[in-house]
């Protein structure tokens, strides 16, 4: 049996947190021993973790840290784990906080890997606020033996600017909970009202830049002046929410536009839909793109997608595209075979 140490900030809103919640939720805990440390007790997802997972929590650590080099906070910073328990394999599943970082480099383990959740060269470009972490943590990834990007198309952009080239990179996709998914859509949602005669369309991640919410409204707004029976639901909060709102007034889409918020089963709305639409600017591997396939929604997404979901085909002419479709039926994937081949990566990357 092997023993695996993955750790991360908190269990709150996310798509981090999401893909850590399926994928610990569907181990084959007879052939892993797992400890999930956090940082933080934030919690949003229901965790009905399967028994045998055990949940530790990392003393807290000031802030500040994270804004230092972080050669000195893996020399300062020290926490108390189990005695006597060496790893296989410890994971930086997170691969954003300073604590989760010192964790699995400090911890006893045979080897250590980092997660990799986005296309770094994109995220540095358009948020100053990850350059600063970036110069920041930038030297610790000397200490992985590995690295492992939920998308072939993110090892290129962090080798490129990171600097790393004697490390392997294993490519191992976001787990998706079918299971979950199937049994979350037959639940009512009483506070949901469609009109059968509208062709309707959801949405679903974080309001903020990295997601383009506002080219979504811009596009949505271009082929609604082409017809006037689309509505688009948005589910997800964040802090791009405000101006959100401000702009779906501006484009004239008070009455097309419906924002659900933050919602613990967001299925029970998607299966209620007629398709998924998806514009944001750069992605990791979309977690969202893969739950509207399980549901079975046919997918409006922008072209720029194509190279961190395999298999899907973008749209280069969203607006022409939402201005022509039209409801079709919906055939929900089980994922077997994918998230198969995930378990059996993380098994083989377990592996001494």
């Amino acid at each position: 049996m092997k023993r695996i140490a993955f750790f991360q900030n908190d269990l709150g809103v996310g798509g981090i947190q999401k893909s850590i919640v399926n994928l610990l939720r569907n181990l084959d805990y007879s052939r892993f021993a797992v400890d999930l440390y956090l940082s933080e007790k934030t919690e949003f997802w229901t965790q009905d973790f399967p028994a045998e997972l055990n949940i530790r929590y990392l003393k807290p650590i000031p802030r500040i840290w994270s804004f230092l080099p972080f050669d000195l906070a893996k020399k300062r910073v020290h926490y108390d784990f189990p005695a006597g328990v060496c790893y296989d394999l410890a994971v930086d599943f997170n691969s954003y906080q300073c604590s989760c970082a010192v964790g699995a480099l400090t911890v006893p383990a045979k080897k250590r890997v980092m997660w990799i959740h986005n296309d770094v060269r994109i995220k540095l470009q358009n948020e100053w606020k990850y350059r600063v972490l970036w110069n920041a943590f930038k030297g610790k990834f000397q200490y992985y033996d590995g690295f492992v990007p939920v998308s072939k198309a993110l090892e290129e952009p962090f080798r490129a600017m990171s600097g790393v080239e004697d490390k392997p990179f294993t490519v191992i996709r976001n787990y998706i909970d079918v299971g979950e998914i199937h049994r979350k859509m037959a639940e009512d949602c009483p506070d949901l009202e469609l009109d059968g005669d509208c062709l309707n369309f959801v949405a679903l991640g974080r309001l903020c830049h990295q997601k383009g919410y506002d080219l979504m409204l811009d596009t949505f707004a271009e082929a609604s002046r082409q017809r006037e029976d689309l509505r688009l639901y948005i589910i997800g909060d964040g802090p791009d929410r405000p101006a959100l709102e401000e702009l779906r007034e501006l484009l004239g889409l008070t009455d097309k536009v419906t924002f659900l918020g933050n919602q613990p089963n967001p299925f029970r709305y998607m299966a209620r839909m007629d398709a998924f639409l998806s514009t944001s600017r750069y992605e990791g591997q979309p977690l969202n793109i893969m739950e509207a396939m399980a549901v079975g929604l046919p997918l409006y997404c922008s072209k720029n997608l194509e190279k961190y979901t395999e298999g899907l085909r973008g749209i280069e002419d969203l607006p022409a595209a939402l201005a022509a479709a039209r409801k079709t039926e919906k055939h929900p994937d089980d994922l077997a075979a994918y998230n198969g081949e995930i378990l059996a990566r993380i098994e083989k990357l377990a592996e001494k």
